[in-house]
């Protein structure tokens, strides 16, 4: 049976829908930098996933070709995660959807190398034929963050984040929002096929100790 992220590791992709604390150690993931309203129809955002979900699968699918990827083992592609900021302020403003930047990201396997993923960026390119250049290797360490699952509209979030804030703060720790640690979210649903109602998503935000 292929390992799947989610189900091993559910302290990160499966949280309940009431906030806690977690240690999120340090991962590699595929990734794709942006900025503008996510939602548009040519957005940079909607072109950035199937940058990176040709990757994903050329990554997945190549236990079938030549490039044979020492410690490869059969697994689920991990769900399609962002980091999310605008400038100038620490919060999300989900009415200036125009000035959002992101880095959108899928998690690597630990046996997936820089010369593995430089291959498979060259792979999807070739059998694709479209431009590649703007997606990167990223070793991420996010460390101590509060998150909560959040169940419904992406509109919506604030109260969970809300809900977030006061738990951190009741907990003795404050936000740490910063140039280098972002509001992060999981995807768990697709928003093609899932009623908003429905939509499931991990809200997860940087924090530290109060002083």
């Amino acid at each position: 049976m292929a390992f799947d992220y989610k189900k091993e590791y559910k302290e990160f992709y499966m949280p309940k829908n009431k906030p806690g604390i977690v240690e999120v150690p340090p991962m590699n993931y595929i990734a794709v930098r942006g900025k503008g309203n996510p939602n548009e129809e040519d957005s940079e955002y909607k072109a950035s996933i199937g940058l990176l979900y040709a990757i994903a699968f050329t990554i997945k699918m190549s236990k079938k070709g030549n490039h044979q990827i020492q410690g490869y083992f059969d697994y689920v592609v991990p769900p399609l995660e962002g980091f999310w900021w605008q400038k100038d302020v620490k919060e999300i403003d989900y009415t200036r959807k125009e000035d959002f930047h992101f880095i959108s990201i899928i998690r690597l396997p630990d046996f997936v190398t820089r010369e593995d993923f430089d291959w498979a960026a060259a792979e999807a390119a070739k059998k694709k034929k479209t431009d590649f250049s703007k997606v990167e290797f990223f070793p991420y360490e996010e460390g101590l963050c509060v998150q909560c699952m959040h169940i419904g509209p992406y509109d919506d979030e604030p109260a969970t984040i809300e809900m977030m804030h006061e738990f951190m703060t009741a907990e003795g720790y404050e936000l740490d929002i910063t140039d280098t640690r972002f509001h992060h979210e999981i995807y768990l649903s697709d928003a093609r096929r899932v009623a908003p109602e429905r939509l499931k998503t991990v809200i997860r935000h940087p924090i530290k100790k109060q002083v």
